[in-house]
C-alpha cells in the first residue's frame, strides 16, 4: 500500500551489461502476487546506473552516430526494457540503444493479425508491433523527451531531440484517433466526431480550464476542505471471511448495518467508525413458499440494492448466464429474510428486460417509504414503482415536461446501447454508453437528454457522480474520464449539464490512469471496473476520494488533487491532462469491489470514511487515519 507513481521514474540505465541482452530481459511477467510489498521505490544511486547526460557524453566520446549525424536513419530513439516488477531491484535497461519507430498498416504489414481489419500498428526495430490502443497505455515525460507503454513487458522510448519527441505523440494520437473511430485524424473529422462545443476536448491546449478553478468558489463553492496530510496512508482495521458461496457483491449501508451478497444468502454485517466488522445473521434466499415463485438462489444477483430506510433489498439476476438482462427481480425482506414479491419487468403486456437498477436519487434508500427505484436496458431509461404490480407510474415529469408514449420513461430508437448509470442528490441521471457516449437527464424527463458528452471513444462500463451533480465519473477498461458539468448560461448564472444544455468551449475532462509499470503488474487481462466517488448523501458536503478496481488492486485518488490544475502530474504533458498520483491496496485474490463507507462514518483523526474492499472469500476495512 502506498504512492505509486515513483517506480516509472527510476533513471534509464545505459550499463553495457545489458546491452544486447535480450534473453535475460525476460523477466517474470505475472499477474500481481501476494510478495509484493510496493515499497516506493527511489532512482538508484549505485555505479550501475549513470544519468542520462553522463551516458551521452560516453557514448559520444565513443563515436557513436547520433541521428543528425546518421541522416539515413528515420525516427531514430533509444529502446529500453522495465525489469524487476516492483520490487527494491526494479530498474530500466537499456534493450536497443540505437533504433528507430515507425507507424504503418496493418494492411501493409506481414504480420497482421489474420481478421482483416485495417488499423495502424507501432513498429519498434524487431522487437516492438504493437497496436495503436489505449491498452498501450502511453505515459509521456516531456521534459524527459520521452513515453513508456505497455505490449508484454513495459518499455520506454527516449528521444534525441524535443521536436522528434512532440511529433511522435501527435503522430500517435492521430492513428489512436483512426483506429477508434475509422476515420483521417483531420480537424474536420475531429469536429465531427466531437462536436464543435468539445474542441477543448479535441485540443485540449485551446480548451478552458477556468470552470475546473472556479468549481470551488462562489455559489458552488465546497466546504472546508481537509488538508492533505503527507504521512497518511491506509490502514488494514477489520477483515472479516466470507460465509457461504463467495462474495458476489457488496451493498453497504449508511444506517447501522451493510450486506455482503453471494449466490445463496446475504451476510448481515455491522458499521462502526473503522470500517464493517462483526458476523451478524445470514439471511439465506428463500421464495417466501409463494405458489410458482422460483428462488433467488437458482440464479446469482449481479445487483442488490437497499431500499426503503435500508429494510429492504432489491436483487436483480441475469435470466441467462453471461448476459447482464433480467426480466425480473426479487424483494428481499431483510427482517423476515424472506423474498416477499417476485416483480416482473412489463410494458403494454409485453415482457421487456432490465440490465441495472439504482436508486431514484443519491440518498433515498435511507426513506423509508421510497418505492420508486430506476431501471436501465440497453435502449430504455425508466422508473418503477411498487405499488404498481403494471409498473410505470407518472410522477417524475412535470406539467412542462413533454408527455410521454409510456409513462415514467422512454424507450429511445436502437443504437444508444445504455450500459450503466447512476442518480444525484435531487434525481438527475447520467448513463454512460458503449460508444462511449455520457448523457446527462433532468430530474424532470428522460426523454431527452440535457448535455451529451462525446467520450473517447471507449465504452463507459460504470459511471458515477457527485451528490452536488457538478463531476461525473466514468470508467472504461483503461482509465477514468472525469468530467466538469458546470457551466455559465447566456444570462450568467452558473449551472450544471443536468439543468441545461451546456454551450460552447466545454471544459475537457481528465483522465486517470494506471503508470504503464502498474497497469502490467494488474495483469492484462484485468480491467479498470466501478470507478466511484466517495460517498456523501447531504449537500454542502463534498466527496474527497475516487476507488477503482483492477485484478487485485484497489486504487485511490485524492479528488482535489485531481481537480487542481497545477498538480505536478499535468505538467509537461501533450492532449488531455492524466493523473498517475494515487494509492493503492494490494490482495492476495481478484477484488470484486471496493467502497468507501457512508461520510457518517469518517471520524475526527480522518478526511474520509473507511474504505470497503471485498473479494470472493473476505471483506476487509480500512482507515485513512493519519494519527495511528
Amino acid at each position: 500500500m502506498g504512492g505509486s507513481q515513483s517506480r516509472e521514474g527510476l533513471e534509464l540505465s545505459d550499463s553495457d551489461d545489458y546491452e544486447e541482452d535480450e534473453d535475460n530481459s525476460e523477466e517474470q511477467y505475472d499477474d500481481a502476487q501476494d510478495c509484493y510489498g510496493r515499497p516506493e521505490l527511489k532512482p538508484q544511486s549505485s555505479s550501475g546506473t549513470k544519468t542520462l547526460d553522463e551516458i551521452d557524453e560516453k557514448l559520444k566520446s565513443l563515436r557513436i552516430k547520433y541521428p543528425s549525424q546518421s541522416p539515413n536513419l528515420k525516427n531514430a530513439v533509444k529502446l529500453y526494457l522495465h525489469v524487476g516488477g516492483n520490487t527494491p531491484k526494479a530498474k530500466w535497461i537499456l534493450s536497443d540503444k540505437f533504433t528507430s519507430y515507425e507507424f504503418v498498416r496493418s494492411d501493409d504489414d506481414d504480420e497482421s493479425d489474420g481478421r482483416g481489419e485495417n488499423f495502424w500498428i507501432l513498429k519498434v526495430g524487431l522487437k516492438i508491433q504493437a497496436r495503436v490502443s489505449t491498452d498501450l497505455q502511453l505515459k509521456m515525460f516531456g521534459d524527459q523527451r520521452r513515453v513508456d507503454f505497455v505490449w508484454n513487458g513495459v518499455w520506454a522510448l527516449k528521444f534525441f531531440v524535443d521536436e522528434e519527441y512532440r511529433k511522435f505523440v501527435t503522430e500517435f494520437q492521430d492513428c489512436l484517433f483512426e483506429n477508434v473511430y475509422k476515420l483521417k485524424p483531420t480537424d474536420e473529422n475531429k469536429i465531427k466526431v466531437y462536436g464543435k462545443e468539445f474542441l477543448g476536448w479535441v485540443k485540449p491546449e485551446l480548451g478552458d480550464d477556468s470552470m475546473w478553478e472556479d468549481a470551488d468558489e462562489g455559489v458552488w463553492k465546497s466546504p472546508a476542505k481537509t488538508p492533505v496530510r503527507v504521512n497518511q496512508d491506509l490502514l488494514e482495521e477489520f477483515e472479516e471471511a466470507a460465509t457461504g458461496g463467495g462474495i458476489q457483491s457488496l451493498a453497504l449501508g449508511a444506517l447501522d448495518n451493510s450486506f455482503l451478497v453471494d449466490d445463496s444468502g446475504v451476510q448481515v454485517v455491522k458499521n462502526f467508525r473503522h470500517g464493517i466488522h462483526g458476523k451478524g445473521v445470514y439471511v439465506k434466499f428463500d421464495s417466501g413458499g409463494q405458489k410458482g415463485s422460483s428462488s433467488v438462489g437458482q440464479s446469482t444477483p449481479k445487483k442488490a440494492l437497499l431500499m426503503r430506510g435500508e429494510t429492504n433489498m432489491l436483487l436483480l439476476s441475469p435470466f441467462k448466464e453471461g448476459k447482464p438482462h433480467a426480466t425480473g427481480l426479487h424483494q428481499l425482506d431483510i427482517e423476515t429474510g424472506k423474498v416477499v414479491t417476485e416483480w416482473k419487468f412489463e410494458k403494454d403486456g409485453a415482457d421487456i428486460t432490465m440490465r441495472d437498477i439504482t436508486n431514484d436519487t443519491k440518498g433515498s434508500q435511507l426513506d423509508p417509504s421510497e418505492s420508486t427505484f430506476l431501471g436501465l436496458d440497453d435502449n430504455r431509461l425508466c422508473q418503477w414503482d411498487m405499488r404498481e404490480k403494471k409498473g410505470m407510474v407518472q410522477n417524475i415529469a412535470s406539467a412542462n415536461s413533454p408527455v410521454l408514449h409510456w409513462t415514467q420513461g422512454h424507450q429511445f430508437s436502437r443504437g444508444t446501447n445504455f450500459q450503466c448509470f447512476a442518480s444525484t442528490g435531487d434525481g438527475s441521471i447520467v448513463v454512460g454508453s458503449l460508444d462511449g457516449k455520457i448523457r446527462l437527464y433532468s430530474k424532470t424527463s428522460m426523454r431527452q437528454a440535457k448535455t451529451a458528452f462525446p467520450g473517447l471513444g471507449s465504452p463507459i462500463t460504470h459511471v458515477d457522480v457527485t451528490y452536488d451533480g457538478k463531476w461525473v465519473l466514468g470508467t472504461t477498461d483503461t482509465y477514468l474520464i472525469l468530467i466538469c458539468t458546470l457551466f455559465t448560461d447566456k444570462d450568467g448564472k452558473t449551472k450544471t449539464g443536468f439543468g441545461g444544455r451546456m454551450g460552447h468551449n466545454i471544459p475537457p475532462p481528465r483522465l486517470l490512469k494506471l503508470t504503464p509499470v502498474d497497469s502490467h503488474m494488474a495483469g492484462k487481462d484485468n480491467k479498470l471496473q466501478r470507478g466511484q466517488f466517495s460517498w456523501v448523501t447531504e449537500g454542502g458536503k463534498q466527496e474527497r476520494h475516487l476507488v477503482a478496481t483492477v485484478g487485485k488492486f484497489s486504487v485511490i485518488w485524492n479528488f482535489q488533487q485531481v481537480k487542481n490544475s497545477g498538480h505536478e502530474c499535468y505538467q509537461n504533458q501533450q492532449g488531455l491532462k492524466s493523473c498517475y498520483c494515487y494509492k493503492i491496496v494490494l490482495k492476495d485474490e481478484s477484488i470484486v469491489d471496493s467502497r468507501f463507507m457512508h461520510d457518517r462514518f469518517a471520524v475526527s483523526d480522518s478526511p474520509e470514511a473507511p474504505l470497503v474492499v471485498a473479494t470472493p472469500m473476505k471483506v476487509t476495512s480500512f482507515s485513512m487515519s493519519g494519527k495511528r
